[in-house]
């Protein structure tokens, strides 16, 4: 008679409260009540995310230079490293038109802006003043401008702006640099990876005053523009968020199963207190440290991770590109301007262009519609005012969209290069391997078979 083998106890469970998770989702309820009870004293707390948020983005372009320069340089294979970026790119431009278009249709199947009747004559064009300025700069520049500015004038120069894109940029020719010299590079590499594992130590100290950084932002935006101010435009602000649910759980889910053999609500759960941080603050700088470690410790390799993440961010706005084809027709319907097919086209191909400017430009969103506007003569571009009191609430749905897509889209290219340890996933996903994001030891599980 076979007797059952005793199952190891279990871990004793830490205290809830202690829990990220529910740290983070306790502040933003605290945010909301403080708003609504409070509001002159919860604007005044914005001073904690703007902290909090000065506090990550210190530490972000040199985490996204070491682990750049560590993954190329122990890549061994630069030709493998030029082929993910150009898989990479591929990836992006397919899912920033598949995103451009469902914002057009979505927009024409729901209508958000019929029956609004705006009169162009009663919107206040000063209000533009700033984002126009910043919009005929982008146009003025070109394709070429947009590839020179990539290009840091200096390295150190890339560093002190966290310019994300000239930093990565840097990195890669550093990394490609480093590897074709050898050994002679293995003590500098050694130190760039030793810096990373204290800069993502820093990360997890900066990482605990989240719950602080969300209560901040969220007491800030009820304050300052109350609930109610919704109201008004509601419909634009529903639709655009069911578009991102659907791109997320439909389109980026399907890609995922397919390529990965992933669940994508299991690798939503996975980070959800990265996703929390993101929805508060509406920036999904905020976590991009984090983000790149938890892939990692899922399985990814760290080459992909630092190449697909950072230009990612740049490259690959899935909920931006939906936003700016919804908004840029919404507009034409709440201001009853006709738009013929050579119109949407039209809008279709500035926005295939336009989308990849929004890194680094000040207001990014409403700069980069303004921009796609001036660029569309049917469109009055003054409807842009229409949009902008609720930018922040559309903006917390675009930084999750964004977000998620550069995640799956570092899983696929990954999928894609056999990069990924697909067993790990699933378990990290499963909840059956605990990650560790501060800790210096990957989780471990079965290789993936050759």
């Amino acid at each position: 008679m076979s007797v059952a083998a005793k199952p190891a106890d279990a871990p004793a469970r830490s205290p809830l409260y202690k829990s990220l998770f529910v740290q983070v989702v306790a502040a933003l309820i605290g945010g909301v009540v403080l708003g609504m009870a409070t509001p002159g004293f919860a604007i005044g707390l914005k001073f904690f995310s703007d902290a909090f948020l000065k506090l990550i983005s210190m530490i972000v372009a040199p985490i996204v230079f070491c682990v750049v320069v560590h993954g190329i340089a122990g890549a061994g294979d630069l030709k493998k490293v030029g082929r993910v970026g150009g898989k990479a790119l591929i990836y992006f431009e397919v899912m920033t038109t598949l995103a451009l278009v469902m914002g057009l249709l979505l927009a024409f199947v729901i209508r958000p802006g019929d029956g609004m009747n705006i009169n162009t004559a009663s919107l206040d064009a000063h209000a533009l003043s700033s984002y126009a300025e910043n919009a005929h700069k982008l146009q003025g520049g070109g394709i070429g401008s947009f590839v020179l500015n990539i290009i840091p004038t200096t390295s150190f120069d890339a560093l002190a702006r966290n310019d994300v894109l000239q930093v990565l940029f840097f990195a890669i020719i550093f990394g490609v640099s480093a590897a074709l010299v050898g050994e002679a590079a293995q003590p500098a590499i050694s130190l760039i990876d030793t810096v990373s594992k204290i800069l993502f130590r820093a990360m997890g100290l900066i990482v605990r005053i989240a719950p602080l950084g969300v209560l901040g932002a969220v007491a800030y935006t009820v304050g300052r523009y109350g609930v109610g101010s919704l109201q008004q435009l509601l419909s634009l602000v529903v639709v655009f968020w069911i578009a991102v649910a659907l791109f997320v759980l439909v389109v980026l889910g399907t890609v995922m199963r397919v390529v990965a053999g992933l669940n994508i609500l299991r690798f939503l759960a996975y980070f959800r207190e990265e996703l929390t941080i993101v929805l508060a603050t509406a920036s999904s700088d905020a976590v991009l440290p984090q983000i790149m470690r938890k892939l990692e410790r899922m399985g990814v390799k760290p080459s992909v991770v630092g190449l697909v993440i950072p230009t990612g961010y740049s490259f690959n706005l899935d909920a931006f590109s939906i936003y700016l084809t919804l908004a840029t027709v919404f507009i034409a319907q709440a201001t009853n301007t006709p738009l013929s097919l050579g119109d949407l086209l039209l809008v279709l191909g500035i926005s295939l262009v336009t989308s990849k400017g929004a890194h680094g430009v000040p207001g990014s969103a409403i700069v980069i519609l303004a921009a796609t506007l001036n660029a569309v003569p049917a469109i009055p571009a003054i409807g842009l005012v229409l949009v902008l009191s609720i930018d922040w609430f559309i903006g917390m749905a675009r930084a999750l969209g964004n977000l998620v897509g550069n995640c799956v889209a570092t899983v696929v290219i990954a999928a894609w290069e056999k990069d990924l340890n697909v067993p790990l996933a699933q378990q990290v996903l499963a909840g059956d391997v605990k990650v560790d994001i501060i800790a210096d030891v990957s989780p471990l599980a079965p290789e993936q078979p050759a």
